[in-house]
């Protein structure tokens, strides 16, 4: 196994995508009901619900007693954790959500971290492209570093919420 150096928050989103890149276990713990889509692999634990219309494009994890969807889309490497509740039409690419966070309508969240016991109000948008196509700065102790990546959306700390229609 190589040596993933975890320094700065932005290091969480590629150790995640190297760990679950070679994901194919399904526990069978969760209940995934009738009408969901999966290209890729899902590993639900126990007392999770993934409802009906939910799309899966890549590699999933998500912890116990979550529910996920109606028709929610998860695609790259999302890792959901427990007691979460991804709502209807909410798109999570590439991300880490921990536990005891809602996501519950209507919401896009990309290549971002969102703490535990986050809310996030109906239509939260979160950007995470340049539009110049340029790799994204960050700040660390007030200090410009280039993060070397083209997306990144949010690092959101514990217990952050935000009203509707929010856009970050």
């Amino acid at each position: 196994e190589p040596y993933i150096d975890i320094s700065v928050p932005w290091d969480l989103l590629t150790a995640n995508e190297f760990l679950m890149k070679d994901l194919r276990s399904m526990t069978g713990k969760g209940q995934v009901e009738k009408g969901v889509v999966i290209h890729g692999h899902l590993d639900g634990g126990k007392g999770t619900i993934v409802k009906s219309g939910t799309y899966i494009e890549g590699n999933v994890i998500v912890g116990e007693n979550s529910i996920i969807g109606p028709r929610a889309y998860l695609r790259g490497s999302t890792c959901i954790g427990s007691r979460c509740h991804i709502g209807a039409s909410v798109e999570l690419k590439n991300s880490i959500v921990m536990d005891d966070t809602k996501v519950p309508h209507h919401n896009y969240v990309g290549d971002s971290i969102l703490g535990r016991r986050c809310n996030l109000g109906a239509g939260t948008k979160v950007a995470n492209l340049r539009l110049d196509g340029r790799t994204i700065t960050s700040y660390v102790k007030r200090k410009p570093v280039n993060t070397g990546r083209r997306k990144l959306g949010v690092i959101m700390g514990d217990d952050v919420k935000t009203g509707i229609n929010a856009s970050i």
